[in-house]
């Protein structure tokens, strides 16, 4: 049969460009994408790059206090949202740029459309255009998740807070997980009354206990009003702001209340039950260790599928899928020791076992632990308080684990992430000798145990 491609991409976000620009630029495929709103997906346009430039921007207001502190005569003005919003649309739209100018330069055919399976090769455009590939990869991601309640249209998304036109003077964030935490600080930082519900007894399920307890501690002191086992039932238009009734009978009004309790993979509507695509848990597209389903034809890498939803693992994928069918260099993406940071302030960096999975799973270990006051907030008269955490296998002496809360974790992460995928040993940690005076020394310099399982 004479394809039209040999391969389609239906979605722009890092997975499908990466993937599109590999098989087109390096391998020589010709190579189709479509994507129906902007290039860059989730996390160049409502993501990772604009949540991060609005935690820089959150975290001036400390600075300017403990630059006083040191001596500086600062004076913090109001923050002018729409000034910034404006720059951070400049930034957003340079980026898109370079990503359509990456899929040009690697002779890649964009469709600025919305795409849909007809068929294990073929593909039907919103224009009412068929096109037909040899290999077809869904890289279609993921999107927020609201409950069903009474209510929930009034409710905002991750989406929508980029595109807010003013910031709100108090806010409900409902959720919490990373997403919910993250914007609940920045918020907070940026001058708006943050209060967050979440309705299980912690917040950062999954990740390492005494990490998130920190967390949790250093957001109210930042002015979150952080509060568990809230079960949000109502909310309700009333005289310009939103009441909001839970299910213990507590109610509140707030300027705007916004979900962040979650995300699902973005399957609905593309045509997978018809071209014979498996679904699973949420609709996540089932895929092998080849990224491919169970029609040979159709691959799908990223959020879309049920594996680490973290833009860098979805390149990973993007990558090795087009390496693998047309590279001649087969290979499978490694999900294995993959480093994440929740960019709270402090940020939670992490890679490997919790101290929870690891006293289930991996046998006799050793917990190494120092918990101090930072010399930059110390000199300045906070009570900011930083973590270091490593898990150590009691019989190979491998540190399984390490957990890090103190800013720029998000940067010691991705180094100590290079030692632990070589394998590093404590002692290996130990002979390191230390970089004085630093956060990150501590690292090298825990020599006891401070707790056995």
């Amino acid at each position: 049969m004479d394809f039209d491609y040999d391969l389609f991409v239906i979605g722009g976000g890092s997975g499908g460009v990466r993937a599109a620009r590999v098989a087109a630029g390096e391998h020589g495929a010709r190579v189709g994408l479509a994507e129906e709103y902007r290039m860059g997906g989730t996390c160049v346009i409502r993501g990772c790059v604009p949540k991060k430039l609005m935690v820089f921007a959150s975290g001036f207001p400390a600075a300017f206090e403990e630059a006083r502190a040191y001596g500086w005569d600062v004076q913090a003005g109001g923050f002018d949202w729409t000034a910034f919003r404006a720059r951070l649309d400049a930034e957003l739209d340079r980026l898109e740029r370079a990503y359509r100018a990456g899929l040009s330069g690697a002779g890649v055919t964009v469709h600025d459309c919305r795409a849909v399976l007809h068929d294990a090769h073929g593909v039907t455009l919103a224009s009412g255009e068929t096109l037909t590939a040899k290999h077809i990869l869904v890289a279609t991601g993921g999107r927020p998740f609201v409950p069903d309640f009474e209510g929930a249209e009034h409710v905002l998304t991750s989406n929508d807070v980029f595109r807010l036109d003013a910031l709100p003077g108090r806010l409900l964030i409902v959720g919490g997980g990373y997403i919910a935490c993250e914007f609940a600080v920045i918020m907070a930082g940026l001058g708006v009354r943050v209060t967050q519900f979440q309705r299980s007894s912690c917040i950062l399920k999954g990740f390492d206990v005494e990490a998130r307890d920190l967390v949790d501690q250093q957001m109210r002191a930042r002015g979150v009003d952080l509060h568990t086992g809230v079960v949000v039932t109502k909310v309700a238009p009333e005289a310009g702001a939103y009441t909001v009734t839970c299910m213990d009978g507590r109610t509140d009004s707030f300027d705007a209340v916004v979900y962040a309790t979650g995300r699902v993979p973005n399957s609905q509507g593309l045509g997978l039950e018809a071209a014979g695509v498996e679904l699973g848990m949420g609709g996540s597209i089932k895929v092998d260790g080849w990224s491919q389903t169970n029609v040979p034809s159709i691959y799908a890498v990223g959020d879309v599928t049920d594996r680490i939803a973290l833009t860098p693992v979805a390149i990973r994928e993007g990558h090795a899928f087009a390496d693998t069918v047309f590279g001649a260099n087969p290979r499978q993406p490694d999900h294995d020791l993959v480093a994440s940071t929740v960019f709270t302030q402090p940020e939670l960096g992490s890679c490997g076992l919790t101290e929870e999975a690891a006293r289930e799973s991996a046998g006799p270990i050793e917990v190494y632990v120092s918990s101090f006051r930072p010399m930059r907030s110390a000199f300045a008269g906070r009570d900011d308080r930083v973590l270091m955490k490593l898990i150590v296998a009691r019989e190979t002496r491998r540190v399984l684990g390490c957990h890090i809360v103190a800013p720029e974790a998000g940067e010691m992460i991705q180094m100590v992430a290079i030692a632990m995928k070589m394998g590093a040993t404590k002692e290996d940690f130990d002979r390191t000798c230390a970089v004085h005076p630093t956060m990150a020394e501590e690292l090298v310099t825990m020599r006891k145990p401070v707790r056995t399982a």
